[in-house]
């Protein structure tokens, strides 16, 4: 079995992070699931030279199924959001500037505006520091925190989080999906910190606009965009 068109579909999609601006040198990884199998980057390797034949796949344990180089030392946080979410095709992990400062404030980041309602349902949460004692499997726990944060809900209605002290995780239900994610948190960070740079009270959005904006964009009822 060739994995392919897998390969190439994770290759666009950690391009798209570097086109978008949310990485520099190798900071950020990007994973596709399909089936029962995960391509993702390979560690440590320049987006200005990775290839299609670059990107490692592996099995939901993590074991390398295709591919000469080691994957992402990410890698056991994606999986572990693999295997609690089903519906999740694909994950992002970025340090994109804005988003990364919330983090390091150890904020989660709060609905002010209608762009960020139209993409989470909700604030964007703030996972916490890891333990000491969690320290040995560190990135496995990365994912353990989580999932931990975003609870037990529909994960593509709060479609990423940030952690405290490290940066950021994105995911869809494809690729395309998790990058645009991705891209859209980056910008409502840097939305929200200029809102709380300008002097005066800061104004939350009123739940029942979060709740029209969000649900008219995502509800079974959408009226966003065409049939």
């Amino acid at each position: 079995m060739t994995y392919r068109k897998l390969q190439a579909a994770a290759l666009e999609a950690n391009l798209d992070l570097k086109k978008f601006g949310l990485v520099i040198f190798t900071w950020g990884n990007v994973s596709v699931r399909k089936d029962e199998v995960v391509a993702i980057k390979p560690s440590g390797v320049s987006y200005d030279v990775m290839k299609k034949k670059d990107i490692v796949i592996v099995d939901l344990e993590g074991r390398i199924v295709e591919g000469k180089l080691r994957p992402s030392v990410d890698l056991p946080t994606h999986l572990e959001l693999y295997r609690k979410f089903p519906e999740i095709g694909s994950i992002v992990h970025t340090h994109s500037p804005f988003a990364t400062a919330w983090a390091q404030k150890g904020r989660a980041i709060p609905v002010y505006g209608t762009t960020h309602a139209d993409y989470f349902f909700g604030e964007v949460p703030c996972g916490r520091f890891l333990f000491e004692d969690e320290m040995d499997e560190y990135e496995k726990n990365t994912g353990k925190v989580i999932i931990e944060t975003i609870g037990d809900g529909n994960p593509l209605a709060v479609p990423g989080c940030i952690l405290q002290g490290h940066g950021v995780f994105a995911w869809g239900k494809d690729p395309k999906s998790a990058v645009h994610n991705a891209v859209v948190l980056e910008e409502i960070a840097k939305m929200a910190f200029y809102t709380e740079a300008i002097p005066g009270k800061n104004i939350r959005l009123p739940e029942y606009i979060l709740n029209k904006h969000y649900s008219r964009k995502h509800g079974k009822n959408a009226t966003y965009g065409q049939r």
